[in-house]
């Protein structure tokens, strides 16, 4: 393997720094190999009964999962995340693991060749642990490692210079890149090398397989049909082709499902990518991602924050996600959780106004929440249908009519609470007042009346009528709308 990287090195007149840049890449490529205390299918169980747990709110029985995740493979960096998630659940914010995961993705990033995001990690851990022996070794060898990755882009650009239209420099370069994990670099080298060689079906398969890891299907199928039409028998190129073409009309049509609003098709479309495509991290996590939106629309709550949830542990800074799980946060009426979520993809996309007016609307519903909730009034979920709402009104107004109750201070509180609840059925049978609440705006609040008069009268009821004033001679009557 060393002498093209020799001969190379002699035919551009540069020796010791781009010789030495190529060994690196060698030495880059290795593998990580992990000695497991378990097998990695007892592994895989564990994570996913404390991750289905934990979203159950078990959280004794999610960190016991967890626990055997981390004894089982005590060397990868997401089983300590995971528990350190647990433990913050339960209170326990000075939990070890999250420095332990810090330093093992470090450590991972660092053989990867990934030098800026290892040094982050590592200089994390000493913030929180200047004595650790093991960071400060690992932070020092991550600096000489960028050092020689300057020196080595330095060198491979001076000899491509020399030697602009030499392939083989183009492609040494191109595998260096993605041993070092650059694959949109290495994709600028090889696209001039299937023009500098004829027949250069090799090329055109190692772009669209780059293209594919990417995400870039299109791009990968542009690629992959360029192969086939210098030989359309080539075995690589065919096999790689049926692949992609499965998977990207898989995706496509999913994605037009979700634009005519078939949501639940849309689900099981992206199930059957995950099935088509379960070993690339980037389609996986799409199909996670675009799960998680259908269930919010489909105003499935619960699923939703479940499937947002795993989603948002695969690429904790998808913006997206977040966004998908606060609006499932808020059709579950837990608004302080929505609230978060916002600030949070806010930070990851401080320009989308589409965030910034989610934000906006999830204040204004923990504030009203916290004032009077119009569904919790009346027991029902955000999705209730105008039948479900009407019925859960005449249960409650029957329950809390004043003339069941003989003292005045009894009376008092039960005309506090039917005015409640009468107040809840109107906003919520009117689809226009429904619509205003939903955003975060109580029309029956005076304050958001024009000209300050309001929608309500002296002690609360709506429209100016208020059947306790009578003299307590009033006798309730339902209207069965």
């Amino acid at each position: 393997m060393t002498e093209p990287i020799m001969e190379a090195c002699r035919r551009a007149g540069v020796s010791g720094i781009l010789c030495s840049l190529s060994l690196l890449c060698v030495i880059l490529d290795l593998q990580l190999d992990c000695i497991l205390g378990a097998t990695q299918v007892e592994i895989e169980h564990h994570l996913e009964m404390g991750r289905k747990l934990l979203a159950a709110g078990q959280l004794a029985e999610a960190l016991s999962h967890y626990h055997s995740a981390v004894e089982g493979d005590s060397k990868n960096y997401l089983t300590y995340y995971k528990r350190a998630a647990v433990f913050l659940a339960m209170g326990k914010s000075k939990s070890p693991d999250f420095l332990a995961a810090r330093l093992q993705r470090g450590n991972i990033l660092l053989k990867q060749g990934n030098t800026q995001e290892a040094m982050e990690d590592f200089e994390i851990v000493l913030q929180r642990n200047p004595e650790s022996e093991e960071a400060n070794d690992q932070l020092k060898r991550t600096r000489e490692l960028e050092e020689l990755q300057e020196d080595a882009h330095e060198a491979y650009h001076r000899v491509i210079t020399i030697s602009p239209w030499d392939p083989e420099l183009r492609e040494l370069r191109a595998d260096c890149h993605i041993r070092m994990g650059d694959p949109q670099k290495a994709i600028q080298d090889l696209a001039p090398t299937t023009r500098l060689r004829n027949d250069n079906r090799a090329a055109f398969l190692k772009l669209s397989l780059l293209h594919y890891s990417l995400g870039e299907h299109h791009d990968s199928l542009t690629q992959i049909r360029e192969c086939l039409k210098l030989d359309q028998d080539d075995k690589d190129c065919l096999g790689h082709y049926r692949q992609v073409k499965k998977l990207s009309k898989q995706l496509d049509y999913a994605e037009e499902l979700i634009e005519e609003q078939r949501f639940h098709e849309a689900i099981e479309k992206y199930e059957s990518v995950m099935k088509t495509e379960p070993n690339t991290l980037h389609y996986t996590n799409l199909a996670k991602e675009r799960i998680c939106f259908c269930l919010v629309q489909e105003k499935m709550a619960l699923e939703a924050i479940d499937a947002c949830s795993e989603a948002h542990q695969r690429d904790p800074r998808n913006a997206y996600i977040l966004r998908d799980r606060a609006e499932a946060y808020i059709l579950n009426q837990e608004y302080e959780k929505a609230v978060e979520d916002y600030q949070e993809a806010r930070e990851f996309d401080s320009d989308s106004n589409e965030i910034r007016e989610g934000l906006e609307k999830a204040h204004r519903l923990l504030k009203l929440s916290r004032k009077r909730d119009y569904y919790k009034i009346l027991g029902v979920g955000r999705t209730a249908n105008k039948q479900e709402i009407t019925k859960a009104y005449r249960k409650l107004a029957q329950q809390w009519h004043p003339d069941n109750f003989q003292s005045e201070a009894e009376k008092k509180e039960a005309e506090k609470k039917f005015i409640d609840i009468a107040s809840a059925k109107e906003v919520l049978t009117d689809p226009e007042m429904r619509q205003k609440f939903d955003q975060g705006e109580d029309p029956l609040d005076p304050e958001n009346q024009q000209g300050g008069g309001g929608g309500q009268g002296a002690h609360g009821w709506p429209f100016h009528f208020n059947p306790f004033e009578s003299g307590g001679s009033f006798h309730f009557k339902f209207q069965y709308n």
